[in-house]
């Protein structure tokens, strides 16, 4: 099996009396796309700085590439592309500018920094804006811009930090082909994102932090058989009070809610819960309208392991 590309073990990090990281353990394959989840506070961003050496921390070991990563890792550094949620291009350089500096910091030789550049440049869909200002570009182009900065200079792991928020849907999908198709051209990534249906859509494992610990890892589907909810029904129907209890009686039945007319019905389990609940209403004459089935989804998952909307 090929080396991790990054491996953390018992990772402590401390802000006085805050333990940012608690012993914080995590390994991310060569190839990847790998999410990274967590509510506001949960440690996310202090643990991509440890990443990048750009935090100290109190205890515990951090390797990239098979190699500790220090302060002056700069070797390793050179391997690694960032994007960062806040967008961060100089508004008095153009696009091609803006691209062509960013380069520069890993690539000197201007023959292949000038072809790097263009290949950002084509990736990112700005052919049409390469002599633009950041201040004449959309929301979604100079995001676009962003992500062409981070990672111009090819690098062997690329850290997201939700590229796609507040964009149209036009530049998301663009962002999310293009992220696929670095993952395709052997880049392994870190995606943190709000967004649970891109997360679920790109991401090969999915690691869910609260608290500064590792609470869940997992592929999606891995993630949402750990959770008690295996299924959402929601009837149209007026029921009684003995109804619900009746109904919750049933077989991997455990929630049960009735409001405005509608029956909501939680389940653990089993494979034919919508076909006994229906049976129910039939056999006790409970007229009933529109019927909905759902699975859990990744912010099921989120919510029932953290307790916390995930975008809060």
């Amino acid at each position: 099996m090929d080396q991790p590309v990054i491996k953390i073990e018992n990772l402590v990090k401390r802000y006085r009396d805050l333990i940012a990281l608690d012993h914080f353990s995590i390994e991310i394959r060569k190839g990847e796309i790998f999410g990274l989840l967590g509510p506001n506070g949960s440690g996310k961003t202090t643990a991509i700085n440890c990443i990048l050496s750009l935090l100290s921390f109190d205890k515990g070991t951090i390797q990239v590439f098979g190699q500790e990563m220090r302060p002056d890792s700069y070797d390793l550094k050179r391997q690694i592309g960032i994007v960062m949620q806040n967008v961060a291009v100089f508004d008095t350089l153009t696009v091609y500018e803006n691209i062509d500096y960013f380069c520069g910091l890993y690539i000197r030789d201007k023959a292949r920094r000038k072809q790097c550049v263009e290949d950002a440049i084509s990736f990112a869909g700005l052919e049409q804006f390469r002599k633009f200002y950041p201040k004449k570009l959309s929301g979604g182009l100079l995001r676009r811009l962003n992500i062409a900065c981070g990672i111009a200079h090819k690098p062997r792991l690329i850290i997201l930090d939700e590229p796609t928020v507040a964009v149209d849907p036009q530049s998301r999908n663009k962002i999310l082909e293009g992220i696929l198709d670095l993952n395709r051209q052997g880049a392994t990534i870190i995606y943190t994102s709000h967004y649970m249906e891109e997360v679920e859509q790109i991401c090969t494992r999915i690691a869910i932090m609260d608290k500064g610990k590792n609470i869940a890892l997992g592929t999606a589907d891995e993630l949402k058989q750990m959770i008690k909810k295996s299924e959402k029904i929601s009837i149209e129907a007026v029921v009684s009070e003995t109804d619900i209890e009746k109904i919750r009686q049933l077989p991997h039945v455990y929630d049960v809610t009735s409001h405005s007319q509608q029956l909501f019905i939680s389940c653990s389990g089993g494979r034919h819960n919508l076909i006994h609940i229906l049976n129910y209403l039939q056999q006790h004459e409970i007229p009933f309208g529109r019927v909905y089935s759902e699975l859990p989804t990744l912010n099921d998952v989120f919510l029932e392991m953290t307790g916390k909307e995930l975008r809060d």
